[in-house]
């Protein structure tokens, strides 16, 4: 064999060992490659490590802007606001589907955030000018949802001034109230949201009688602020931001419903607004793309501050509707382009029983997020208008922080929070639960040195969130203005230490072995029957799950029958047919009752059920439960209701009044 040719043979044996040699260097780096890969999957599924570095450094990030802002003393909303004027001025900031006289047609209005502060400049002139709005002011907005409430909240701000907003459907009393103890000295009214207020003027002028009413021609006033020849005024900075000037001072008074029946003034403070908004902004993936769709009223802090504040502080749009509509809500999505989607209480509920529309299939939004989802619709509500994030949380008003889960697929369905360890390590010293009274979930449980304890992985416990400096609680906890009492029974002291001091939440919530929380009730909608505790979230989702053919909601709650210890269940269901034969409303409260003694103990049962055609709402969805714990036996408040009982615990029948003495007696045991 020639030289030749034994080079040519160990040039290719060369050329075979290094393809060789390379193949197998790629599949031991596409080997190394899918254990990594592999390894990162099982860690975020175990412990959700790509949320976290998605969070923490930019919350770490935006901490150290927040504190470099306090220094200079542009801590105030106003500041951000005008930074996104700078950065994304010709960047959509408001679009809205004003409703036109024919039913279900809207004309879309847009302001770019250039166009937006032009507008407050001139409002802030008119409100400056025409009507003495001065810095350090309380002044009321009573509008519907529409640009000109959002208008006039930053004009407030660009002022000085702080604004309170009215619940348009307040009145008389309760209207009088809420002016009082929030100081208010002007009332700017949307002539939409003009009647309640217009039929108390009476009784304001009575007991109020330096409290301006100004009710504004929106017509005639959008024309002059969209015009560029209009004077604008913009505050100086020294007044608009004074010296002493706190971020824990308010930024918004929001009302809450009290005790009562008049309403709360609770405090939103700047630190909640800015570094708040804008964490909860990151942790819901908004950016200068998203546009967020609310529906829910911009009097209440959910579309506020955690719909128009949390995506503006992103460089993005909120899209608001003038109003709550089930069976527009997909239309004015997508009219809109919206990416994320607000809900409150019984939303998705409502949503999934309109008629389908072709508007589920055409809009863009892939988050949806609030507080109330049901984990017996999650899926369901996903599945069916292609949703691929729920966004539950837990918040409160008046609540320091909050608690929020950015959940796909099947893990996490139903939590309020749900993050990765790192996250939860860091909330777990400013968020715990504590463990109840065995015998009264109302009471927090104190062990033999006086302190409180944590429960167990599954238990229910009240939610506390720390208060830093307990001698200066307002520095966490705001409260409620002009109202001590309110807001110091919501401080609990001496927790797990001597000193400690911790805001109550005043919600019963729980942990599985992951480290996600659940909302389970609100104190003292559990109650306890046949000494064991009974969860009414839980025996309502059951109920639901038993017939969501016949049930269209249900609420359930506890209630005292003479002579028995506790609290007996008491289901409020409302049917989609409510005119079906009673005999076939006996059959479905049977069939019912087969599901119940499936998934539920006994003492759970409701043991008393009323049908209902309607089941009354709040402004935000939710259901006023007090209100259905003063129930009237046997027949009702107007002695005409239908009641069914459980009798024996083994079939519901119509409640007599013959039944229900031999209950008072004993002689029916229930």
């Amino acid at each position: 064999m020639s030289k030749n040719a034994v080079s040519q043979l160990l040039l290719r044996a060369l050329l075979a060992t290094f393809r060789l040699c390379k193949a197998l260097l790629l599949l031991l780096f596409g080997f190394l490659s899918w254990c990594f890969s592999s390894t990162i999957e099982y860690l975020d599924r175990r412990y959700r490590i790509k949320e976290d570095f998605h969070i923490v450094p930019f919350f770490l990030k935006s901490v150290f802007c927040y504190c470099i802002d306090l220094k200079s003393h542009k801590f105030q909303y106003w500041y951000h606001f005008v930074k996104q004027v700078e950065q994304n001025g010709d960047c959509m900031a408001i679009s809205y589907p004003r409703p036109l006289a024919k039913k279900g047609d809207f004309q879309l209005e847009s302001y770019t955030y250039k166009e937006t502060y032009d507008i407050v400049l001139r409002l802030s002139y008119v409100m400056y000018q025409h009507y003495g709005v001065r810095a350090g002011d309380n002044i009321a907005v009573d509008s519907t949802n529409k640009p000109l409430f959002l208008f006039l909240m930053l004009a407030a701000w660009n002022i000085g001034a702080v604004p309170a907003f009215l619940n348009y459907n307040t009145l008389g009393k309760p209207l009088v109230h809420a002016l009082k103890i929030s100081s208010i000295s002007q009332v700017f009214i949307d002539p939409q949201a003009s009647g309640p207020i217009k039929s108390s003027e009476k009784i304001i002028q009575e007991e109020l009688p330096d409290v301006k009413l100004h009710y504004l021609n929106e017509n005639d006033l959008m024309q002059s602020l969209q015009d560029p020849q209009f004077p604008q005024f913009l505050q100086e900075e020294d007044v608009r931001s004074p010296q002493d000037l706190t971020d824990y001072r308010p930024a918004m008074y929001i009302y809450t419903s009290g005790t009562t029946g008049l309403p709360k003034s609770a405090i939103m403070s700047w630190r909640k607004a800015v570094i708040g908004c804008k964490l909860f902004a990151r942790i819901l993936h908004m950016d200068n793309q998203s546009i967020v769709f609310t529906a829910m009223p911009l009097f209440h802090s959910t579309a506020t501050l955690l719909g128009v504040c949390a995506v503006w502080s992103a460089g993005g749009c909120v899209a608001i509707s003038n109003k709550f509509s089930a069976s527009n809500f997909w239309k004015e999505a997508y009219l809109t382009n919206a990416t994320h989607a607000q809900y409150v209480g019984e939303t998705c509920r409502y949503l999934l029983h309109t008629p389908v529309s072709k508007y589920e299939d055409m809009h863009s939004v892939k988050v949806a997020y609030g507080n109330g989802l049901r984990p017996d619709i999650w899926q369901k509500f996903r599945n069916r208008f292609h949703i691929e994030v729920i966004g539950e949380f837990y918040a409160a008003t008046e609540a320091p922080l909050a608690t929020t889960s950015y959940q796909k697929g099947e893990f996490g369905i139903g939590a309020c929070r749900n993050y990765g360890s790192i996250v939860q390590w860091f909330l777990s010293f400013q968020q715990t639960l504590v463990r109840m009274d065995p015998e009264d979930d109302s009471v927090i449980y104190r062990n033999s040195k006086g302190f409180c304890e944590r429960p167990a992985v599954g238990e229910p416990g009240e939610m506390l969130m720390r208060i830093f400096y307990p001698k200066r609680p307002e520095t966490s906890f705001q409260g409620y203005v002009g109202n001590k009492k309110e807001t110091e029974s919501k401080v609990i002291r001496d927790v797990f230490r001597k000193g400690d001091a911790w805001y109550r939440t005043g919600d019963l919530l729980r942990a599985d072995k992951y480290g996600l929380w659940y909302f389970m009730d609100r104190m003292g909608d559990t109650f306890r029957w046949k000494s064991e505790n009974v969860s009414t979230t839980e025996v309502e989702d059951e109920i639901m799950n038993s017939n969501q053919e016949d049930f269209d909601q249900v609420v359930v709650v506890g209630i005292k029958v003479p002579g028995y210890e506790g609290r007996a269940g008491f289901a409020t269901i409302k049917l989609n047919n409510p005119g079906i034969p009673e005999r076939r409303k006996v059959a479905i409260l049977n069939e019912m009752l087969i599901h119940l003694t499936r998934e539920l103990p006994k003492y759970a049962f409701p043991i008393f059920v009323k049908l209902v055609d309607t089941i009354e709402m709040t402004d935000t969805n939710k259901v006023p439960k007090k209100k259905f714990r003063n129930q009237v036996l046997p027949h009702g408040a107007n002695g005409k209701d239908t009641i069914y009982w459980l009798k024996d615990y083994k079939e519901y029948k119509k409640l007599t009044s013959k039944d229900w003495a031999a209950i008072e007696s004993q002689d029916a045991k229930l």
